[in-house]
């Protein structure tokens, strides 16, 4: 399959635009904006499962603190599907929390609550480092059971 290329100088300018965000993220919601609700849908899917494969990959090899950014990208590219079926918002960390809460509402599935908080951690963990790998585990299995729940949800 060939993949389309960009000069170096498009690569830096996509990256600043980017700022501290995923690259891949970035492109991904620019070109959303174009796809129609179905195509949106399948886009952040395509892009859960990178994220979820990578970040098992770095679970494999080690390394915590990227695999656990990896995690929070898994479960807020979800939490995009989700939305954008939905009709909600989806934009910032604040509507990804306000999306919990009504499926929560919806659910009373507790463990929801629960996942999307300690993907926060994970999250959280990726700037300031602060987790040993015993909290580490803990954090990842109730991510898993989060991204099971959250994929059930969309009928997966």
């Amino acid at each position: 399959m060939a993949y389309a290329e960009i000069s170096r100088e498009v690569a830096e300018i996509v990256k600043k635009s980017a700022g501290d965000r995923d690259v891949e993220e970035f492109l991904v919601e620019l070109v959303a904006a174009r796809l129609d609700p179905p195509q949106r849908v399948e886009a952040y899917l395509k892009l859960h499962e990178k994220y979820l494969r990578e970040a098992e990959e770095l679970y494999q090899r080690g390394d915590l603190l990227q695999a656990g950014e990896k995690y929070w990208g898994a479960v807020a590219a979800l939490l995009n599907a989700i939305a954008d079926k939905r009709g909600w918002e989806h934009y910032s960390h604040r509507d990804y929390a306000v999306a919990i809460d009504r499926l929560y509402t919806e659910t009373r599935d507790r463990e929801l609550v629960v996942g999307f908080r300690m993907a926060e951690g994970l999250h959280a963990n990726y700037y300031h480092n602060f987790m040993r790998r015993e909290g580490f585990e803990l954090h990842r299995e109730a991510v898993l059971r989060l991204v099971e729940k959250l994929r059930g949800l969309l009928g997966l």
